[in-house]
């Protein structure tokens, strides 16, 4: 219940703050939950990414993209994650969630992101998404158009060409 809470709390104030354009840094507050928690007394690794997914959801509210994939009958899709732990989050702590969009290609989106809990950063990573529509994944070059703007024409960070390439031979070698 407490995560259709956040989310309605998380549509609210999206509705509600400027836009943001993609690149632009969004921020968050938060505080570690009690159901948040695993049974070593910090915040499950699992939430780190659910509370992403709401950053995403503000994010995708703030700069028209959920607008602009109403309007076309597309739907949000993640393409993975890639999530570094190196301190934990007890009870009741307050932390700032950064995000931002740092680069895309023909279809995905990377999304940075960083738990940070005074200037140590907790845990960070990226995830990629992208929209999808009756045929498929839609080119970055269509889904910023429905929003009147062109992708940003970033270079993929480092870290994303790795991720891409770690990723490449572990879907080579699946079961």
């Amino acid at each position: 219940m407490n995560l259709y809470l956040r989310l309605l709390m998380t549509l609210l104030r999206a509705w509600r703050a400027p836009r943001l354009a993609p690149g632009d840094t969004l921020e968050r507050q938060l505080r570690v939950l009690p159901n948040d928690l695993d049974i070593n007394g910090h915040m499950n690794n699992g939430r780190y990414l659910t509370v992403v997914d709401l950053m995403l959801v503000e994010y995708f509210v703030r700069t028209g993209f959920a607008t602009a994939m109403l309007r076309q009958g597309w739907r949000p899709m993640s393409g993975g994650s890639l999530i570094s732990y190196r301190r934990g989050l007890n009870p009741f702590q307050v932390y700032m969630l950064r995000f931002r969009l740092d680069a895309t290609d023909q279809h995905w989106n990377y999304m940075r992101f960083e738990f940070v809990r005074g200037d140590k950063v907790c845990a960070a990573g990226y995830m990629k998404g992208a929209a999808v529509g009756r045929v498929g994944l839609v080119p970055n070059l269509e889904s910023y158009a429905a929003m009147g703007l062109v992708p940003p024409a970033h270079a993929l960070p480092l870290p994303v060409r790795d991720w891409i390439a770690a990723e490449q031979g572990v879907m080579s070698t699946a079961w």
